[in-house]
């Protein structure tokens, strides 16, 4: 048993929106979702790129549906625009919360956030926040994307912003047990409205995709024999966003790759790590994402 794309049933007449769907995961969900008949915005910092993602999907489903959503979930006056815009868009039944950084030199956001931190999670914690009216009104589906490296992730509440010392890749699980957090916070807050609006989290897997482009090796290099035992395809790493973002499941529910520790494989139930069940630390970090985005969900 397990998830595939080839499980995937028909979604025409639905309509999803992804963040950082011009490349590697991103885009092989919005292409597997487009050529079943779904109505795809592809919410990506560069028209340019995204316009290029969208030709090649048109090469394979000549009349998919698909659309461009300006984001940069790296400036919240942009966030913010582009909530405006996804309000003028219609009914949205799936937001997948996509796009993200892995690793890379020490950066900051426009508001001065570090850089994983900010885009990984407070972009989509303000995306979010700004949608909620619509996300309950229009029962919404929403998908967060963690990783495995939430389960050694540690956030750093004096440093958050990494003024002091930084560390790439424990910043990068810092992020992804944020998404976790909010994750699950954001369904528990659900739970209390009156909406079927639900929240559903994924992970990949070991995915080699361009988030990786900051990692020591290239992934050329990388791809022996023996590791790409490990490592999923981008297409095969979305198969839990698909099952996360279509099948019927639970709100809270969490699902990734279903071989060799969640690394690869068909998709299924995942594991959450303990740290990240901790519901005072789940409010905590919602309250500061608060506090840090000026965006007040109200749920």
């Amino acid at each position: 048993m397990g998830f595939t794309e080839n499980d995937l049933t028909d979604q025409s007449g639905k309509t999803f929106l992804i963040t950082g769907a011009n490349t590697g995961l991103g885009y092989e969900t919005a292409r597997a979702l487009a050529l079943k008949g779904g109505q795809v915005w592809l919410a990506c910092r560069s028209e340019q790129k995204a316009q290029a993602a969208m030709d090649r999907i048109k090469t394979l489903a000549p009349n998919a549906q698909l659309g461009f959503v300006a984001l940069d979930l790296g400036d919240l006056e942009q966030v913010a625009q582009a909530a405006e815009h996804i309000k003028s868009l219609g009914k949205l039944d799936v937001l997948i919360n996509n796009a993200g950084l892995m690793t890379p030199p020490l950066g900051h956001t426009a508001q001065g956030f570090e850089s994983q931190m900010g885009v990984n999670h407070l972009g989509h914690f303000a995306l979010v926040g700004r949608l909620a009216d619509k996300l309950l009104a229009d029962d919404t589906r929403i998908v967060v994307l963690s990783s495995l490296a939430h389960t050694g992730g540690v956030i750093d509440w004096d440093d958050l912003h990494a003024n002091r010392r930084y560390s790439a890749m424990k910043r990068y699980q810092a992020s992804k047990l944020a998404n976790m957090m909010f994750g699950l916070e954001l369904e528990r807050r659900l739970r209390k409205q009156h909406t079927q609006a639900k929240c559903v989290i994924c992970h990949p897997g070991i995915a080699a995709t361009e988030l990786m482009r900051h990692m020591p090796l290239p992934i050329e290099k990388l791809a022996t024999p023996a590791l790409k035992l490990l490592f999923n395809s981008s297409a095969a790493g979305a198969w839990p966003t698909l099952l996360a973002a279509t099948e019927d499941i639970e709100g809270g529910s969490y699902w990734g790759p279903t071989g060799i520790r969640e690394t690869r494989g068909k998709a299924g139930p995942a594991r959450i790590a303990r740290r990240a069940l901790k519901e005072d630390q789940a409010k905590r970090l919602w309250d500061l994402s608060v506090e840090l985005t000026g965006v007040n969900p109200g749920l």
